[in-house]
């Protein structure tokens, strides 16, 4: 199965499909509104401003599985995203990354770049996956790791 095979629901509610992104450059991320890391949406979005016409797009899944940083609802998510942080990339419904109820698109992701010593869980928010033209996961970066660290990686692929 392609990661393009994958449906999606939207943070207002509609159902898409992964293969609306075919053919570009993606970095998956799941986020949270109340997180230590959640400034990350400054540089998150900057990427998506600086490579949009080049074929590449932020997908952001909002998880409550941290620290239960992502309480609010999807609208809630919705207008703080864009009141505080001016977000314009795509914003999916709260997704679980982790244990029986992971969303398909999050167990491939894993599968697909597993993290230290093999480890297939998500250890917190801002997992970032990059995701090149083809549908290929090609690296996994941690939490700390800042949008613009990706920046290279990116360039590289468009």
């Amino acid at each position: 199965m392609s990661l393009y095979d994958f449906d999606l629901r939207t943070i207002d509610g509609r159902t898409v499909s992964m293969g609306d992104w075919r053919g570009k450059v993606l970095l998956i991320v799941n986020t949270a509104s109340k997180c230590g890391f959640t400034p990350q949406y400054d540089g998150l979005e900057a990427l998506q401003k600086r490579y949009a016409d080049r074929g590449f797009a932020v997908l952001g899944f909002p998880c409550n599985q941290f620290g239960a940083q992502e309480p609010g609802t999807e609208a809630d998510i919705e207008t703080f995203c864009r009141t505080s942080f001016g977000v314009d990339f795509p914003m999916f419904a709260k997704v679980d990354v982790n244990g029986g109820g992971t969303h398909p698109l999050y167990a491939a992701l894993k599968k697909a770049a597993p993290g230290l010593l093999g480890s297939q869980a998500i250890k917190w928010n801002f997992t970032k996956f990059l995701i090149d033209r083809q549908g290929e996961v090609l690296e996994r970066f941690a939490p700390a790791t800042k949008p613009e660290a990706i920046a290279s990686s990116i360039e590289a692929l468009l």
